[in-house]
């Protein structure tokens, strides 16, 4: 299958080299000659037989917006953007209906599988009629990890990007219980090893998990954390998790206060929010702030088989 991706960053990129890998035919434009196959959106259409595909890989808010704009002013009748990135549920609908007016079917994916997802699969969560869905199943099943898990069509545009919203936000949580649980043991007079007491967790505990794996991983190489500042940003997607509660009514305790814990480690550095720092860093490549002023690279530790 013929797919334009737009943004070759380090998702999209990667996803281009795993549906390449599978058969398909991939034309990419990106900001970056280096990286770009194509001079303009206007050539990547051009490059692409109708019905037109077209993945759009770049951050939420206006780059998103204004892709979307210039596809809609390109594409035809007939063919289907799907936006991939990190985009808030609400201007996926806003987006749909821009498109649907041009006869332009619209999709939206949450994707989950960070720096990994090359080699093992991307978890997506796609919004969308069922038409479209069903016309990019060959990219959706070469994306997915191999298995019967990994890819679900959660319902009408909106929907996968929702999906993706919580799953992120049930991420922060768990992120936080392992960064508190850490500190606690620290703070201990008892305990005299403690990253072997977490190493110890990766197997017969109820909370072995790929999480528990990175937060081994990266206390084998700083046992103390020391070389990491306890500053962990937010993508967002916890802010609108906590938004999408107060909306609904629905109490989210843990989700709410692994947010307000990022917000805090902004203003005074703490043993937890090293932990979390470091995860985030181990399973998406997410820049740390170092406690000796160098960043740190990702990890490649991948996550456990299924």
């Amino acid at each position: 299958m013929e797919l334009g991706i737009i943004g070759l960053g380090k998702m999209g990129g990667n996803m281009a080299e795993r549906l390449r890998r599978g058969g398909h035919t991939v034309v990419g434009y990106d900001r970056d000659p280096a990286l770009s196959d194509v001079g303009s959106l206007r050539e990547l259409a051009e490059r692409l037989s109708p019905p037109r595909a077209v993945w759009v890989m770049v951050p939420a808010g206006r780059p998103t917006q204004d892709t979307i704009n210039g596809l809609g002013e390109i594409l035809d009748e007939g063919d289907i953007v799907v936006d991939g990135g990190n985009s808030h549920y609400v201007d996926d609908q806003k987006h749909g209906e821009e498109l649907a007016a041009k006869g332009i079917g619209f999709i939206d994916c949450g994707v989950s599988g960070g720096v990994w997802g090359l080699e093992n699969g991307y978890a997506l969560m796609v919004g969308g009629e069922e038409e479209h869905v069903r016309r990019l199943m060959p990219i959706f099943e070469t994306l997915k990890p191999e298995g019967e898990f990994g890819f679900v069509h959660s319902g009408k545009v909106g929907a996968g990007h929702f999906v993706k919203m919580v799953h992120n936000g049930i991420e922060y949580a768990m992120m936080q219980a392992f960064g508190e649980g850490y500190e606690l043991i620290e703070a201990s007079d008892v305990v005299t090893n403690v990253p072997e007491t977490f190493r110890s967790w990766q197997e017969g505990t109820v909370i072995r998990s790929w999480l528990l794996d990175l937060m081994n991983r990266a206390l084998a190489e700083d046992p103390e954390l020391d070389d990491i500042r306890g500053y962990a940003n937010d993508s967002g997607e916890g802010r609108w998790t906590v938004q999408a509660a107060v909306d609904h009514a629905v109490p989210l305790p843990a989700i709410s206060a692994s947010l307000f814990a990022r917000f805090a480690s902004r203003q005074d550095d703490s043993p937890a929010m090293r932990v979390v720092a470091a995860l985030r860093n181990q399973f998406g490549g997410h820049a740390v702030e170092s406690a000796k002023g160098a960043d740190s690279p990702g990890a490649d530790v991948p996550p456990p088989a299924v």
